[in-house]
């Protein structure tokens, strides 16, 4: 798989730990290839990795004998996303595995989270709050949940005792870490742990607890599969979301103009970055809103040279990649010019079908002027709107 190109590589990278077999789970299916609904975990685990709002390295370790597969689940959970995206073959130990991962880092991580593919429903907030929480401390992080049942100890198949459960914490994951400490704490490792968290504070290095999330729940036995089952049905109903994106250009009549990702002939352009396209970049703003994945320009950011001059349909496009990654489809989307010029009405139509195409959905389009009044009456730039609707995919 290709990896992160070096001028616009994200510093978080999450590791996607999906090589073990799942032998409790009692499936003839390594356990991250168990079918949940019409997704595999796998495919579930990753909609909560893509979603997050900051882009990150994703490197997903998986058995060998399920390389070929993985990847082509992993580019389709990717879309867009692709370049940040790698596949591993992992080890014989859940250690073994973390460390073939950890090997595939770019250059420029400097925050890792470290997430078991068997905790398929964890939201993308838990993925945020892990590295907000990492950042802030400078040291290793775990969410987890209080106990709430009684624990009891005991001792030659006797209770000997109740445990305090006060201090006691449910862990999960993703747990995120500084990268040069992790790699520091895998290289001086001699013992097997049964979690990264552990392994880093053998190494000397602080830990702090934060509150997990319920839907993290580990996918280990067929009661759990049953409850994974039940929740991926509740997700599959339409949820219906909106989203509104807003752009404004100022005029350039030195640039040729680009609006609804149509050339026009003759008319004064929109100065920025890409091609100016007010328009195309108001529709994949009010998608990403409607999905709650950011904007435009944490997605598609101006400090990126890929996308200078790029054409609106890019935007457009890869905005709906990212929905569709992070299972979402779009219902529609109507959008609204607001400018002197050029006059939309002539060419409505063909907006209309071009940017129907593009996003898979029906877009209509309309225009107004401001009665002379503010930069838009005085022809001194474009502004747009755009709202849309999109549902989560069954």
């Amino acid at each position: 798989m290709t990896e992160a190109s070096d001028v616009s590589a994200p510093t978080v990278a999450v590791v996607v730990v999906a090589a073990g077999s799942g032998t409790r789970l009692q499936h003839a299916h390594p356990k991250a290839f168990v079918p949940v609904g019409d997704r595999t975990v796998l495919e579930h685990c990753l909609r909560g990795v893509f979603a997050t709002a900051e882009p990150a390295q994703v490197v997903v370790v998986v058995p060998a004998s399920r390389s070929g597969e993985a990847a082509e689940v992993c580019a389709r959970a990717a879309g867009a996303a692709a370049p940040y995206l790698s596949v591993v073959v992992g080890g014989a130990t859940r250690q073994q595995s973390v460390a073939a991962g950890l090997a595939r880092l770019a250059d420029g991580i400097e925050t890792v989270l470290v997430h078991d593919a068997a905790r398929a429903f964890t939201p993308a907030a838990q993925f945020e709050l892990v590295v907000d929480a990492v950042r802030a401390t400078g040291g290793g992080v775990v969410p987890g949940l209080p106990v709430t049942d009684t624990i009891k100890r005991t001792d030659g198949g006797r209770v000997a005792g109740t445990v305090d459960r006060s201090s006691l914490l449910a862990v999960q994951t993703p747990q995120g870490f500084p990268r040069a400490d992790l790699e520091a704490a895998y290289s001086a490792a001699i013992e097997e742990h049964t979690d990264d968290a552990a392994l880093f504070a053998a190494a000397g290095h602080a830990v702090t607890p934060i509150t997990g999330d319920p839907l993290a729940f580990k996918i280990t036995t067929p009661w759990d599969l049953r409850r994974a089952e039940g929740l991926a049905e509740e997700l599959r109903p339409s949820l219906a979301r909106t989203g509104v994106g807003i752009d404004v250009h100022a005029a350039d009549p030195s640039r040729p103009l680009w609006l609804g990702g149509l050339h026009w002939p003759g008319e004064a352009g929109l100065a920025g970055h890409s091609d100016g396209d007010a328009v195309s970049h108001a529709v994949a703003d009010a998608l990403l809103s409607a999905a709650g994945l950011g904007d435009l320009g944490s997605r598609f950011g101006v400090d990126d040279p890929r996308f200078a001059e790029a054409h609106g349909d890019v935007f457009v496009a890869g905005a709906v990649d990212l929905l569709r990654g992070a299972g979402f489809a779009v219902g529609n989307a109507a959008v609204q010019v607001i400018a002197r010029r050029p006059r939309i009405a002539g060419r409505r139509a063909e907006i209309e079908e071009h940017l129907t195409a593009l996003v898979g959905a029906p877009v209509s389009v309309s225009a107004t002027t401001t009665d002379g009044l503010g930069f838009t009456g005085r022809g001194e730039g474009v502004a747009v709107i755009c709202t849309a609707l999109v549902t989560r995919a069954g």
